[in-house]
């Protein structure tokens, strides 16, 4: 048995597919990816610490025709191993050590709340409206943007940019999904360029401007390396909240118990955040490239090829999760590998849980009888998971 990441029933459940071949097997050959897959926690979470598994960055080809695409990855902490990734790492978090995610904490929680009044209010008057539209997408979008300094009239243009590019990351796409992509790389990477020119001559209290004036001895940023970063955090920032909010939810209004248990306990609110994280990953699928011949739970990887660890899968390892395919929003300990794990680990998670909990925190307070109000429509694609559209009354 094996998966096909293009089949709407695997895509709707993929779970089920992940237990069945964790069973058999922690790591195996998967014919349509070309590359192995890590299924259980342990494996995964090899792949992910290994420091003979790296992300090594190969251009997008022909490298003529992705010029900005590739300019982005290239200059990524993501994309980049020590040394290089523990010089961006050490500059990136000095400039957000600067206190942004305590800054912005009361920001977003009113924020939320706001967009939480304003998906009430549609729902009073049409009798539903679509969470997605009216919170899950637009919160992080303004977070970023004001995280960033992005001016409030133009974080309009962030959505689309992300949604493009991080189109490139699925398997199997048309020719005009990688050109839309290389298309909004360029005008996110011209856009940050005169931003972060202007917080040269200008710095404000937001991250650009620090970006821009951090420095280690000598060293600082490249103008490239600052507009990577700033890219980095709208899509890993924008991609993983907006659905981790919408799957959460979706999880939490059918397992009512468990919404019911958020509404009467508002304590309740931060491990329900790792377990809206955990049960419905927003992100399925990460790859690594091996450096040296390295074994991962048996399995050789030999120089050269790639693996992937499967994050669902690793989120329902019944060797760590005691009932794993249980939504449990009181669930402690619980080891997730959402944000990643090793010298990768989210640099933007702390900032991700604050926005995650002010949408939940609104949702329970302000629309303690939320319910679904007809069938949720999900995306089509397997690695980012989530769905397009989540009608609530």
């Amino acid at each position: 048995m094996t998966f096909d990441p293009s089949d709407p029933a695997f895509v709707a459940d993929p779970y089920p597919a992940f237990a069945e071949l964790r069973a058999q097997s922690p790591v195996r050959w998967h014919d349509g990816l070309g590359m192995a897959v890590a299924l259980s926690h342990a494996a995964c979470s090899t792949v992910l610490r290994e420091r003979s598994l790296g992300r090594l960055w190969t251009d997008a080809a022909p490298a003529e025709a992705f010029t900005a695409f590739n300019l982005v990855h290239r200059n990524s902490l993501l994309e980049n191993e020590p040394p290089t990734h523990t010089r961006l790492r050490r500059l990136i978090s000095t400039a957000f050590a600067r206190g942004h995610t305590e800054r912005l904490r009361p920001w977003v929680e009113d924020l939320a709340d706001r967009m939480v009044a304003d998906l009430a209010a549609h729902i009073e008057a049409d009798g539903s409206a679509d969470l997605l539209t009216h919170v899950a997408a637009p919160l992080p979008i303004e977070v970023i943007g004001e995280l960033l300094g992005v001016p409030t009239a133009d974080r309009a243009l962030l959505g689309p940019w992300s949604n493009a590019i991080v189109k490139m990351y699925e398997y199997g796409l048309s020719e005009e999904q990688t050109r839309a992509a290389e298309t909004a790389a360029q005008e996110f990477v011209d856009y940050l360029r005169v931003l972060a020119d202007e917080r040269t001559r200008h710095p404000g209290d937001d991250l650009v401007s620090d970006l821009v004036s951090v420095r280690d001895g000598g060293d600082r940023l490249s103008q490239d390396e600052l507009v990577a970063t700033a890219i980095l955090l709208l899509m890993a920032g924008h991609e993983a909240t907006v659905n981790v909010i919408g799957n959460g939810v979706f999880a939490l209004l059918t397992h009512r118990d468990q919404w019911d248990r958020v509404v009467a306990d508002p304590s309740l609110v931060p491990p329900a955040v790792d377990e809206m994280i955990r049960f419905d990953a927003p992100l399925q699928l990460f790859e690594r490239t091996a450096t040296e011949r390295v074994e991962v739970a048996g399995y050789v990887v030999e120089p050269g090829q790639k693996i992937a660890a499967l994050l669902g899968a690793a989120a329902r390892d019944p060797a760590v999760f005691p009932s794993p395919d249980r939504f449990d929003v009181g669930r402690s300990p619980n080891p997730h590998l959402g944000f990643g794990a090793g010298i990768h680990y989210c640099v933007g998670a702390p900032l991700a849980k604050v926005e995650i909990a002010a949408a939940l925190g609104a949702l329970r307070r302000r629309l303690p009888d939320l319910e679904l109000a007809g069938p949720v429509v999900r995306r089509p694609e397997f690695v980012i998971r989530g769905l397009q559209s989540l009608l609530v009354s």
